[in-house]
């Protein structure tokens, strides 16, 4: 990655599966996927050594505190992490699939709240977690601005 800005790591962190998302604070997108939970950790080292990760943003959701507390534990460096509202971010994530995926054949005839994505989209709930950072990031800024 030749652009040395900060990069947010979202983090959406499940039981048997986790959503990681890679994205600078220019809201360029750098990576996107699904790892399985017990190989989050490891997969999130590796993403630090190729991105200048500078935090980690993850849902508030029931095992956010037990994953806040592992990551502490166990991330080589600690990161600071920030819990960001998770609600609606799944039918969210949903819509935002189809975008960045059209969908294609059969798929395109069904109506869209009928549409199931072909994979998991836990990425996506990540990505859109770093998103609402920033979007609450900007506001206060331009808050800050006019006060």
């Amino acid at each position: 990655m030749t652009n040395t800005q900060p990069a947010i790591l979202g983090f959406d962190p499940g039981r048997d599966k986790c959503g990681v998302a890679v994205m600078g604070l220019d809201r360029q997108l750098y990576y996107h996927h699904v790892v399985p939970a017990a190989d989050a950790i490891a997969h999130i080292e590796t993403l630090r050594q190729k991105f200048p990760i500078s935090l980690i943003v993850m849902g508030d959701q029931t095992t956010a505190k037990k994953w806040k507390q592992q990551l502490n534990q166990e991330l080589t460096d600690s990161l600071n992490i920030i819990l960001i509202d998770e609600r609606y971010s799944t039918l969210e994530a949903r819509d935002r699939y189809w975008q960045m995926f059209p969908p294609r054949g059969l798929t395109k005839l069904l109506p869209k709240g009928m549409r199931q994505p072909p994979r998991p989209i836990d990425d996506i709930v990540a990505i859109l977690l770093i998103e609402r950072y920033l979007n609450r990031l900007t506001a206060s800024i331009s808050n800050a601005n006019h006060n």
